[in-house]
C-alpha cells in the first residue's frame, strides 16, 4: 500500500476516533434540540453522516457518482422518524464499509480522475474533502452537546 493510502486511512481512522468520541454520553432526548430554529440538530447530522458514509464515500471509491445501495431510502436525511439506535447503527455500517474500501484502494485508483459534483477530479481530492467533513460535523455536535451542558447548568432538568 501506498504512503498515499496509508495517510488517508490515519485521516478516515482520527476522524472516526473524533466522531466516537464526540458521540459519548448522547441521549435520544437531546438530538433533536436546536439553540434556534436556522440550525441543524444533532439527529440531521448524524442521518447526513451516515450518508455520507454509506452512499457518498462511496460514489468516489466507485468513481459512480450515482451510485446508491439498493436498500438506501430516498429520504433518509430529512425522515425524522428513525430512533438514535438506528441511526447509530447506520454510521456504524458507513464507518465499517468505509474502512474496507479504503483497505482496497490502490495508488493509482487514489490518483485517478473521476465525475464528481465539482467536475472530474483526482479520486483523492473527494475522498479528502469527505473526510474533513467528519471534523466539520463534529465540532458541530461538540459544540449542540456542550450548549446543552451550559443550559443545563442553570436548569438541571434540561432534556432530561
Amino acid at each position: 500500500m501506498s504512503d498515499k493510502v496509508e495517510l488517508i486511512k490515519t485521516f478516515a481512522e482520527l476522524a472516526f476516533e473524533r466522531f466516537d468520541s464526540a458521540m459519548e454520553d448522547l441521549s435520544e432526548k437531546e438530538i433533536d434540540w436546536r439553540p434556534m430554529e436556522e440550525t441543524n440538530s444533532i439527529r440531521w447530522i448524524l442521518k447526513h453522516l451516515a450518508q455520507q458514509w454509506n452512499v457518498g464515500i462511496h460514489r468516489i471509491l466507485k468513481g459512480n457518482p450515482e451510485y446508491k445501495p439498493k436498500d438506501w431510502p430516498e429520504d433518509y436525511v430529512g425522515n425524522r422518524v428513525y430512533p438514535l439506535e438506528k441511526i447509530m447503527s447506520e454510521i456504524e455500517k458507513g464507518k465499517n464499509s468505509v474502512k474496507s474500501g479504503l483497505e482496497k484502494l490502490t495508488q493509482a485508483e487514489l490518483e485517478a480522475d473521476i465525475p464528481f459534483w465539482r467536475g472530474t477530479r483526482k479520486r483523492q481530492f473527494y475522498l479528502l474533502i469527505y473526510l474533513s467533513e467528519i471534523f466539520h460535523h463534529v465540532g458541530q455536535i461538540v459544540y449542540l452537546k456542550g450548549a446543552i451542558g451550559r443550559r443545563r447548568q442553570i436548569d438541571e432538568h434540561f432534556l432530561t
